[in-house]
Parts: C-alpha cells; sequence; structure tokens
C-alpha cells in the first residue's frame, strides 16, 4: 500500500475528565479502522480550577494511565500523538506533567491551544463533508468549550472559551441538587462567558453538531434520538438541576453524573448566544482529529496545514496592526537562508515553520510600545492562541522573535534557563538566521530581491542582489556578525549586488 497506509496510528487524549486512547489502522479508502480503545476516568482536571494545580494523587493516576496506554502502543508497533488540553493547559506544574510523560511513560505530551484543540475536533467531526456543506460545531469538555464553524471538511472559524463541566461544578459546586436561585446565577455567568468570547452569531445552520461525551449523553438521556431541541434542552436543564446525585447516577454513569448539571446549562446557554435551534450528537471528535491528522500527513497534506499556520500567524500580525510588507520579507529571506544553509545549521525540518511565524511576527511588539519592543513581542506571541502551534511550539517562537535584537539569547537568561541543551541550539540558530534576515530589510524598503548562501573555505558568503544601495543593511548585518558566528560556527560575510 502506498505512503506507508498500513502503518498503525494512536491518539492520546488527556482531558479534564478522563484520559482516552484510541489506536487505528488506515485503510484504502480512506477510513480509519479502531483496533482498541481505552476511557479512563482520570479525571486529571481535579481541583485544577479551583487551586492551581494537578495534586500528586492525580498525577501519579495519570502518569499510571500513560505507562499503560505507552505499553499498548508499543505493543502495536504504532505512531501515537499525546494531546492535553485544557487541564493541564491551565495546570501551574504542567510542565512536570510533560516531563514525568516523557521520563516516565515514554510519551512526548503535547499541550495544544484552545484553537488547536478546536482545529483537531473540527479534522476529525468535518470528516467526509460535502464541500458545499456548512456546519457549526459544539464540544462541551471538562475545562473548556470549543466552538467552530466549516465548510465542507475544512474549518472557517475557530473558538476556544474557558468554560466546561468540571470547571462550572467546581466553581458552583453543582454535583448535588442545585437551587433555582444558583441555576440563574450559572446561567448568568455561561451568558457573561459567551459574549466576551464569541461573535453574537456565527455563520452556519441552526443546528449545530455536538461532539463531546457531555453532549452525548444529555441528547441522548431517555431517547432514542441523536437530536435536540433547545426548548427540550431548556426543560432538560430544570429536571437535572432539581435532582439528588443520586437520582441522576440512575440517569447517566457517575462521574458523568456530578458533572451533567454544568454541562447542560452550558450547551443551553452556547445555543441562546448562538440562537440555534438544536443540536445533533455525533461520535467523532478529537480522538478522531488527532487520527486523521498523522493519517493526513503526506507532504501534499503536510504543504496544506503549513499554508494554514501561515494564515494564523499572520491573521495575529494584522491584529496587532504590524508591517506586512517588512513581516514578509524578513521571512522570506530567513527561510532562504534556512534552506540554503541546512547542511550547516543541521535542523529538522518542524524547525522551519518556528522560524517563519517568528519572523512574520518579530515586530508585533510595536502595537504596545517602540520601546523594548523585542520583550513585548515575547508577551504577545507568547500569550497567543495560534492554530497549528502546540504550546511547546508557541514558547519557541516567542523566544526567538524575542531575541531578534538586543541581546543574544546565551544559556543561564531567566527565560532561557527550562529549555533542554538542543531546545537551546535551536534556539539560537534560528535566532541568528532570523537577525541576518532583519537586517537585511533594515530599512524597511524590501530592497534586497534574493540572497544566495554558499559556505567556502569555512565561512558562510551570502550574496544579497539588491534593487537599491544597502549601505544602512550591511551596516546593521556586521553587527550580527559575531553572534552569528556563536551559534553556527562560521565567519558571515554579507556582500551586495545590483539586479
Amino acid at each position: 500500500m502506498k505512503n506507508g497506509q498500513h502503518r498503525i496510528l494512536a491518539a492520546i487524549d488527556v482531558g479534564t475528565n478522563a484520559v482516552r486512547l484510541e489506536i487505528a489502522r488506515p485503510l484504502p479508502d480512506g477510513t480509519l479502522e479502531t483496533l482498541h480503545q481505552e476511557r479512563d476516568p482520570v479525571r486529571p482536571g481535579e481541583g485544577v480550577f479551583s487551586g492551581g494545580t494537578i495534586a500528586k494523587p492525580v498525577a501519579n493516576r495519570l502518569i499510571s494511565t500513560l505507562r499503560r496506554y505507552a505499553a499498548l502502543c508499543h505493543r502495536h508497533r504504532a505512531k501515537v500523538r499525546a494531546v492535553a488540553t485544557s487541564a493541564v493547559r491551565e495546570a501551574r506544574n504542567r510542565e512536570e506533567i510533560v516531563r514525568r510523560a516523557r521520563d516516565e511513560a515514554g510519551l512526548n505530551l503535547e499541550v495544544v491551544s484552545g484553537r488547536e484543540e478546536a482545529r483537531l475536533i473540527c479534522l476529525g467531526v468535518l470528516e467526509g463533508r460535502p464541500p458545499s456543506a456548512r456546519s457549526l460545531l459544539i464540544d462541551i469538555g471538562g475545562g473548556s468549550t470549543e466552538i467552530a464553524t466549516g465548510q465542507g471538511e475544512k474549518p472557517t472559524s475557530l473558538h476556544s472559551v474557558a468554560l466546561g463541566a468540571v470547571r462550572l461544578t467546581e466553581i458552583f459546586g453543582s454535583s448535588g441538587r442545585v437551587s433555582e436561585e444558583r441555576l440563574e446565577v450559572m446561567r448568568s455567568y455561561v451568558a457573561e462567558a459567551l459574549r466576551e468570547a464569541l461573535p453574537r452569531r456565527l455563520p452556519g445552520p441552526r443546528v449545530a453538531l455536538g461532539s463531546s461525551g457531555t453532549i452525548n449523553a444529555i441528547v441522548a438521556d431517555g431517547t432514542d434520538s441523536k437530536r435536540l431541541t433547545r426548548r427540550r434542552l431548556e426543560r432538560v436543564v430544570g429536571e437535572l438541576a432539581g435532582q439528588s446525585l443520586a437520582e441522576r447516577r440512575k440517569r447517566f454513569e457517575p462521574k458523568r453524573a456530578e458533572i451533567i448539571v454544568a454541562g447542560a446549562v452550558i450547551l443551553e446557554g452556547c445555543m441562546r448566544h448562538l440562537g440555534l435551534e438544536g443540536i445533533s450528537a455525533v461520535s467523532t471528535g478529537l480522538r478522531n482529529g488527532v487520527l486523521r491528522d498523522l493519517a493526513r500527513r503526506s507532504p501534499a497534506a503536510a504543504a496544506e496545514a503549513a499554508e494554514g499556520r501561515t494564515e494564523a500567524v499572520l491573521a495575529l500580525g494584522r491584529r496587532f496592526g504590524f508591517d506586512e510588507r517588512h513581516a514578509l520579507q524578513v521571512a522570506r529571506l530567513a527561510l532562504a537562508l534556512f534552506d540554503q544553509l541546512a547542511d550547516l545549521h543541521r535542523l529538522p525540518a518542524s524547525a522551519r515553520g518556528l522560524l517563519e511565524a517568528a519572523a512574520l511576527l518579530h515586530d508585533v511588539g510595536h502595537a504596545v510600545s517602540p520601546q523594548r519592543h523585542h520583550k513585548h513581542t515575547f508577551y504577545l506571541v507568547a500569550n497567543a492562541d495560534v492554530a497549528g502551534f502546540s504550546d511547546q511550539d508557541r514558547q519557541i517562537v516567542a523566544l526567538v522573535a524575542r531575541y531578534h535584537r538586543r541581546s543574544p539569547p546565551e544559556a543561564g537568561r531567566p527565560d532561557l534557563k527550562e529549555l533542554a541543551p538542543g531546545q537551546l541550539r535551536l534556539v539560537r540558530r534560528l535566532v541568528a538566521l532570523l537577525r541576518v534576515a532583519d537586517a537585511l530589510d533594515r530599512s524597511h524598503s524590501q530592497a534586497v530581491l534574493s540572497v544566495r548562501a554558499s559556505v567556502p573555505d569555512g565561512r558562510v558568503r551570502v550574496a544579497a542582489r539588491a534593487r537599491s544601495p544597502l549601505d544602512l543593511e550591511l551596516w546593521d548585518v556586521a553587527r550580527e556578525a559575531a553572534f552569528f558566528r556563536q551559534a553556527m560556527g562560521r565567519r558571515l560575510e554579507v556582500v551586495a549586488t545590483r539586479r
């Protein structure tokens, strides 16, 4: 079978309420054959939204589960992607959790942003939709709710709201019977969170797709239908709030019964805010999206994904009113240097996208202040939610952009001390390329038409073909040559040629 279609894939989803594993085999017709599934109600988010950390007993349960999942993936010789969502994303000790997953379970646990979570959910739910079909998708997790619109199989807008069934249950203590007064406060809280995070209306049908376990449980409760109207849901919310936990456990599995009122209130709030008439439950979601993402990593699919990430980065830059022509020029020159000096820097191909993002965003800090704008850039990028980038990737992008000027990225600096040696080397070499590219457009006039880099006689020679004199650019490049030599181990020489 072409392109390794018979390889085995595995998706691990560390959610707020549970940890899930799915192992599957891609088939020639593009479908996935499930080989193994597991779900463990570890509740990684227990106490996170009130206390801020994942407690040690919870962390131990989580790592024990991940060790078992990793062993199953190894037994199947599966290619694995493990993602963690809002609970780990918001935990103060998330780096410790990621480190333990790596050291004790042998897993690279990727903490994804809310928008990336929404994108992956779309991949799973919208697979096979006709190109003309418009969709509106809601996924209620334990810590966050993802809302997206799509055309055919592709998402057109991605939103993540800090509302989840576990989070709301912890805030309002709604696992037991909920009084009418408390229910109204919960409804007001949800409505306010949605108003702050979402447009009033999103384009799409008036019946949304609901992809989470919480939505499936609410829709299926007491019926064989896969669809629930808003009017019926409003009655269900009142019924569930008025029941004791013991009564709810007769309708739902025990852990679900504890958070179902909060989940129903969030779903009701989403339908009201978006003007929906109903919700249609679907069985696919985040895990399916992770598997689809793994299955589609052919060169063509990778190029399409890279294009989507670039558009997300440009959208962020435009939000802060960046100098787009300068940003595009610096990115073009930086990528040319990356490609032409590949044998010298020996960085992985995935680093190319990180360099492009850093080059496009290196000046967004001007939106805060021209003074110390590189530091403002770091804050804005590190705290942005950019689809297609993991938290770790976004941190690397933020660091590379931050060090495009002034002090070089030296070991021991406070914002670099947590980096592993390989990550520090990656940052330093990307920064070296970015500094040269930025210097070659110091006048912001896009005078350089192309660059050609070579490594003769133990030095790096860059010929910059230009439409006008490069006196300012060459002066600035000369200032960056010392750090380039430190990072790359080669002396830098840049010469200008006229077209």
